[in-house]
């Protein structure tokens, strides 16, 4: 059943990107493409996809695994202060105006500023040893608060324009994606969700508690290690990719395990999937609904994830999960 269900979730995923393709803002015949349209689907829309396929595949199965290694039905990839410091860092380099690495200095601060912090909350939540659940929950909570102030004050004393660029960044503009930074942030994500994938079976472990964790024969110190690490890489990738996406952490696994159960090893596929398709399907609402204009990818995201969640919150106890 959770297999026929996964193969669901693949084809709502191809009917998702095939209308991004093909059908938004402006029609395009697949079979009848002129030059320009040619152009259009290759360079602007194709790109734009695959960031957003790969932005909701890292989002989604990030807030699966943090949900689990926290075991806190309310974390998700950003909790942990990790996009509060690659915004500091990628608005910093927007207000400096030196692109030392041009169209990739933007992208390239913000995965330094996500893996600083990724360090700093590992280093906080490191104890004894080992990492302990509450205390990186507490340093990403806050470090983010730090951050999110000084991003405020920057915000405060920038330019008008600069501001407009800065807002953007924040609530996810996927309008910029082109092919250059996909490959980079490719090898990070599918990383993420490779350690992930491969530690299934201890993360289940790991949600029982750590002493029948440590009886199933996982240490449990080095899964929940390597389970942190694998979120790090995927949230900071995410992060330079497309600037802030929020919501997906923290709703798409609950939709899933309601669509498809709590085994992990069925949940961080469907995850990836899940988030995939909600973010292709806001950036396909994003540039669609007020077309010319386009709305950010990451209000969108808001705007269909908070009703929703608060709905599944009030049919099911989610924090029971």
């Amino acid at each position: 059943m959770s297999k026929i269900r996964i193969l669901m979730l693949i084809m709502t995923l191809v009917l998702i990107v095939l209308a991004s393709l093909f059908l938004s803002p402006k029609l395009i015949n697949p079979f009848q493409m002129d030059t320009v349209e040619r152009n259009i689907l290759f360079t602007i829309r194709f790109p734009r996809v695959i960031v957003a396929f790969l932005m909701g595949m890292a989002l989604g199965v990030s807030g699966a695994v943090l949900q689990g290694i926290l075991r806190n039905p309310l974390a998700d990839p950003y909790i942990l202060g990790i996009s509060s410091g690659a915004s500091l860092l990628a608005v910093g380099g927007i207000l400096s105006g030196i692109y030392f690495f041009g169209k990739f200095t933007i992208p390239f601060v913000a995965f330094i500023g996500a893996s600083f912090v990724s360090i700093l909350v590992g280093f906080f939540g490191w104890k004894q040893g080992r990492l302990w659940p509450e205390r990186l929950l507490l340093a990403g909570v806050g470090l983010s608060f730090l951050f999110h102030a000084v991003l405020m004050l920057l915000m405060s004393i920038s330019t008008d324009e600069r501001l407009g660029r800065i807002m953007f960044w924040i609530f996810g503009d996927l309008s910029t994606a082109d092919w250059s930074l996909i490959p980079y942030a490719s090898v990070f994500i599918i990383s993420g969700i490779s350690i992930s994938l491969s530690r299934a079976k201890a993360l289940n472990a790991l949600i029982l508690g750590d002493e029948l964790a440590h009886s199933l024969g996982f240490s449990v110190y080095r899964e929940r290690l390597l389970l942190f690490v694998s979120v790090s890489l995927m949230t900071a990738a995410s992060v330079s990719l497309g600037g802030i996406i929020g919501f997906i952490g923290l709703l798409v696994p609950h939709v899933m395990r309601f669509f498809i159960g709590s085994d992990n090893r069925f949940l961080v596929p469907a995850s990836a999937l899940g988030g995939s398709t909600l973010l292709c399907m806001a950036d396909l609402v994003g540039k669609s609904v007020l077309s010319p204009v386009e709305i950010p990818s990451g209000i969108v995201t808001a705007i269909i994830g908070s009703p929703y969640f608060l709905y599944l919150l009030a049919r099911r106890d989610i924090l029971s999960e």
